[in-house]
């Protein structure tokens, strides 16, 4: 691989959505082959010397939310809406200039920023600047807007054709599971390699037994008392009541059900809703809160920073009752801290995982005493539980670790030029044209029918 500057750009990368953590793998693979990295979006963790934050990028900002509230669910588009969405755009794209020029960038890689409309405006002003800088670009898709119930009644069809994702020669298209690339084809006649997402197993983490006494603490549990984790946001896609009713059915007062990332990706509604329900079901539910936020990793002797690793260590079973997932990023993250997983059959992971052969508790669509019965089994024997983690661990060495990660990625950057010229070629230059006037009536061409 030779050495590039490469500019990741994304609405976020922030915390543990799993966007934020795949392109800080990427990354991590890239500089490793030399490379220097680069990092442009609305929220950003980064260092201040090799970050470009604006503000207005994050699909949370209060012009982004605007634009959406008067898109999504609806079937026209006023004026005054497609307006802003162009004011923002075009401010967007001015941004994105500056960010190649700053930092001299050989190649941009879009996270999702091209795939989901959370953000309709930098998806345009990304694919407009594209097409203009002829930039080489890896379109990284992880979840796409046919594969979201909220988005399927729209008033932006012509930009989801537009930019979600733009069919240009200079990008290259990565897709996180098969069923993704497949609909990608059929639905806009794009190939695209396929790159599922990876953890380093090369590499097994350590166990600090002080912080996750610690964590245990932060939380309010007690010697003796167990963590069900569930490792996931508090969105409805994540089927957090399978997860309760799991607890409520073991009837074990020692277990406590601890969610360990934040709401406010989709809303609150949802989390109002799964602390109900589990106070109908009488379980212990337990939230991080945002002074303690989950990070992947942070100071390990700070006392109110916690990392996601420290809440895997402490945790004594893992529920993933995912009902739609772009791969599955917790999946491998228990997988790699040797946690016992209860798994939703969704359906990236019944076509692209399961048949790898992982041992795991797998429920279909919902619980049965079977699957009561084998999870009350593994909580109660380390053999088990042993036996089980150190089988999947193997598996996942196998077929998703680092390693795999570069043998693709390498090749997908040689595919482009050795150099990348901003440029723009030696042409005729014709003047600008300036006070266009509408046509009036007499210029109107009449054609006889």
């Amino acid at each position: 691989m030779r050495a590039s500057n490469i500019g990741f750009v994304s609405t976020r990368f922030a915390g543990t959505d799993g966007v934020s953590l795949e392109a800080n793998k990427w990354a991590e693979v890239f500089e490793k082959n030399g490379n220097r990295c680069f990092w442009l979006a609305g929220e950003l963790d980064k260092a201040p010397q090799i970050s470009f934050r604006i503000p207005e990028a994050h699909f949370n900002h209060d012009q982004n939310r605007w634009i959406n509230h008067h898109v999504f669910g609806k079937k026209r588009r006023d004026p005054d809406v497609t307006e802003q969405i162009h004011t923002l755009r075009s401010y967007l794209k001015t941004k994105l200039h500056q960010f190649i020029e700053r930092f001299d960038l050989d190649v941009l890689i879009a996270e999702n920023a091209l795939t989901i409309p959370m953000h309709i405006p930098l998806g345009l002003a990304l694919a407009e600047t594209i097409a203009e800088t002829q930039i080489p670009t890896v379109a990284h898709h992880h979840d796409f807007y046919w594969e979201r119930v909220r988005f399927s009644a729209n008033a932006v069809g012509d930009y989801l054709r537009m930019a979600f994702p733009p069919n240009l020669p200079q990008i290259e298209h990565v897709v996180i599971n098969s069923i993704a690339r497949e609909e990608l084809a059929h639905r806009v006649g794009i190939s695209a390699t396929m790159i599922p997402n990876v953890i380093d197993y090369d590499h097994r983490p350590e166990m600090n037994k002080e912080r996750c006494r610690a964590f245990r603490a932060s939380l309010g549990l007690k010697p003796g008392e167990k963590i069900v984790m569930q490792p996931t946001r508090i969105v409805k896609r994540k089927g957090i009541e399978h997860a309760i009713e799991l607890v409520q059915a073991l009837k074990d007062e020692r277990l406590k059900l601890v969610v360990s990332h934040e709401a406010g990706d989709e809303g609150f509604e949802y989390a109002d809703r799964v602390k109900e329900y589990a106070s109908s079901h009488n379980v212990d539910l337990r939230f991080v809160e945002t002074e303690r936020k989950v990070a992947w990793a942070c100071d390990q002797n700070s006392p109110t920073c916690y990392s996601l690793g420290d809440a895997y260590m402490s945790a004594d079973f893992v529920t993933y009752p995912s009902l739609n997932e772009g791969f599955g990023n917790a999946f491998l993250e228990a997988i790699y801290f040797k946690k016992p997983i209860l798994i939703n059959r969704y359906e990236i992971f019944a076509k692209d995982i399961e048949p790898k052969g992982f041992d795991l508790v797998v429920m279909d669509g919902f619980l049965t005493k079977k699957i009561i019965k084998e999870v009350e089994e593994i909580l109660q024997s380390p053999l088990r539980k042993e036996k089980m983690v150190n089988h999947n661990y193997r598996i996942a060495t196998r077929h998703y670790s680092y390693h795999l990660l570069e043998e693709q990625l390498v090749p997908l950057l040689n595919r482009f030029p050795d150099t990348f010229d901003r440029r723009p070629a030696d042409e005729p230059q014709i003047e600008k044209p300036c006070n266009i006037r509408p046509l009036v009536d007499s210029q109107v061409i009449q054609v006889a029918v």
